[in-house]
């Protein structure tokens, strides 16, 4: 079973709760805690963003995605030594890529988030407030520690990652590993089940809090995070489906569903920034043609034939385009191939062509997240004028109704057997949406070879 959690590129939105220039440049919101008002309360939650920057590219940028080059869907895209190092499972300390960024920044967050859960319910501020920030501080350490785990724990000789629950400062940290990674597991499902006891519903968010976590939020990653757990322990499927049963059972407002415009393009326009809000998306992190989402400018075509600097990285393999059934209406919206059309910077592309040749050694490309690139005058307005930053207006998803629905399928398939009648009705959903039969197996050879979870990974089908 593929289980690998991709958390790709992603950006601030500097009309979260105040501006990003007030935080970005001031250590202490966060870091310390001699906060007296509300206004340095919020600040210090917009300072739980800060892992998005610009300048933490090795977080938000390539980051953990090289790890995706460990499997069998994703290439390099590009000639990198410490990347094939990673791409061989020859990780070290002193590789340079920017995997080596994920670790620290991460603990900074579970620092911040500390500092605000200690600090935060001593002050005298409404009640309600300090609900709602001690909740997306409880979001945001569940959130950090989901990050690592599963690439750096395991239930065997090296055991679980560190778990910081104090004011401890990141050069200070030195805890010992805890002996399972079920640990870290269970202390997440905790901080998120707490995140979603005191978090808003998302109707409940004010629309400059748009991109703020939300209780749909919390128990998607909670039962992701107990999926992880589950591989070594069935115990925790029983959570993965009653976290799923949360998010499955809101109403009105805050009722979730697959986004499906009736067309065939349905999945291929799921990934435009109309639906960053929409009814799919649970958890996304915004960006701007200033600051945003890296990842998506860098699974393209190197260098963008002179027109837009795409970086080239992370490429998909034969073994994915063969992943598809035939007539799965998502693999010509994911992997761009010789003899495709596309939008690009105002021009119609056929790729592959003698004038747009192709840069990838696998002969094909990412494409399904080009949406802002489209038009002539994209440049400044949705995407980053310097190619070299690649930010753009569409949403990181790092979570969607799509994601709840396969993982509480896997999670019937392995504790009630394959054929599940409840797996098989979610899973149709998933197919129908594709144009596909809804004639679902509910096989565990069904979930590994596409119907596969894994937001926001260009990989990611369901």
């Amino acid at each position: 079973m593929k289980k690998i959690l991709i958390i790709a590129s992603l950006a601030l939105c500097c009309s979260l709760l105040a501006s990003c220039e007030d935080f970005l440049d001031t250590k202490k919101y966060g870091a310390k805690t001699d906060w007296e008002t509300q206004e340095d309360v919020e600040k210090a939650l917009v300072a739980l963003f800060s892992f998005n920057t610009n300048d933490a590219e090795g977080v938000t940028g390539r980051g953990i995605t090289w790890f995706e080059c460990c499997s069998d869907d994703m290439t390099v895209g590009r000639p990198q030594g410490e990347a094939e190092d990673i791409r061989n499972f020859r990780m070290s300390p002193s590789n340079g890529r920017d995997v080596k960024n994920n670790w620290k920044i991460m603990y900074e967050v579970n620092a911040k988030a500390n500092n605000i859960i200690k600090v935060v319910p001593t002050m005298n501020l409404d009640n309600a407030f300090k609900t709602k920030a001690t909740g997306t501080a409880y979001f945001f350490r569940g959130f950090a520690m989901l990050w690592l785990s599963p690439y750096y724990g395991d239930n065997g000789p090296n055991g679980g990652i560190p778990i910081i629950l104090d004011t401890t400062e990141p050069a200070a940290m030195d805890s010992p590993r805890p002996a399972s990674v079920l640990q870290n597991y269970d202390q997440i499902i905790s901080d998120l089940r707490e995140a979603g006891e005191r978090l808003p519903l998302f109707s409940q968010l004010a629309p400059q809090e748009y991109g703020m976590p939300h209780k749909a939020a919390a128990w998607a990653f909670a039962a992701r995070a107990a999926l992880y757990a589950a591989q070594f322990d069935a115990k925790y499927y029983d959570t993965v489906i009653e976290m799923c049963d949360k998010v499955m059972g809101l109403t009105g407002a805050d009722k979730r569903e697959l986004f499906d415009d009736g067309t065939d393009k349905a999945f291929a326009n799921l990934w435009r920034k109309q639906q960053n809000f929409g009814s799919e998306y649970i958890f996304s992190l915004l960006g701007s043609a200033v600051d945003g989402p890296k990842f998506h400018g860098m699974s393209f075509q190197n260098g963008g034939w002179g027109l837009y600097n795409h970086w080239g990285y992370f490429q998909p393999t034969l073994s994915l385009w063969n992943a598809f059934e035939s007539g799965d209406t998502r693999r010509d919206a994911t992997i761009i191939y010789p003899g495709q059309t596309i939008r690009f910077m105002g021009r119609d592309i056929v790729f592959g062509s003698s004038s747009y040749s192709i840069s990838s050694d696998t002969g094909m490309s990412f494409r399904k997240f080009l949406s802002p690139w489209e038009e002539a005058d994209c440049k400044g307005k949705e995407v980053n004028s310097n190619g070299d930053n690649a930010s753009n207006t569409l949403g990181t998803c790092l979570i969607r109704f799509a994601d709840v629905l396969l993982m509480k399928a896997e999670a019937l398939i392995w504790k009630n057997g394959e054929g599940d009648a409840e797996a098989k009705q979610l899973l149709n959903r998933i197919r129908k949406r594709a144009r596909l039969p809804e004639n679902s197996p509910a096989t565990k050879a069904e979930l590994k070879n596409c119907l596969l979870y894994t937001s926001p990974s260009p990989r990611d089908c369901s």
